[in-house]
């Protein structure tokens, strides 16, 4: 079964059994614009919660993608890198950044889900 789940720094989480597949919420790449580099980090890389990972810039500003969940790097999204337009095209979608195989996998549940993150937009 797989689900989404949401963090306060816009990342979206689709969680696969342990496999986490992570990019940036629509609202993240609304508000960046057009996105023209992402730098993803390196398969076997291991992460904690919270630790910038990635990196997106659009015409207007640089951010850093943090890593929702502790774990490792198992897949870098070349497609993203090779035509960065895809995160604003597809943001949900086929412009996922990286998959990660998940130390916690119970921690998913922390995050916040559809509803919870709709209600954190609105406080912004």
């Amino acid at each position: 079964m797989t689900e989404t789940r949401f963090t306060k720094d816009h990342e979206w989480v689709l969680l696969d059994g342990t496999t986490a597949t992570v990019g940036i919420t629509d609202h993240a790449q609304e508000a960046l614009g057009d996105v023209v580099f992402v730098e993803l980090p390196a398969p076997g890389r291991t992460v904690e919660a919270g630790e910038a990972c990635a990196v997106v810039e659009s015409v207007k500003a640089a951010s850093d993608v943090y890593a929702p969940l502790a774990g490792t790097i198992t897949e870098a999204n070349a497609a993203v890198e090779a035509d960065p337009a895809l995160v604003n095209s597809a943001a949900t979608g086929d412009g996922w950044f990286f998959r990660m195989t998940l130390a916690d996998p119970a921690a998913f549940a922390a995050l916040m889900d559809e509803a919870g993150y709709a209600a954190f937009l609105e406080t912004l």
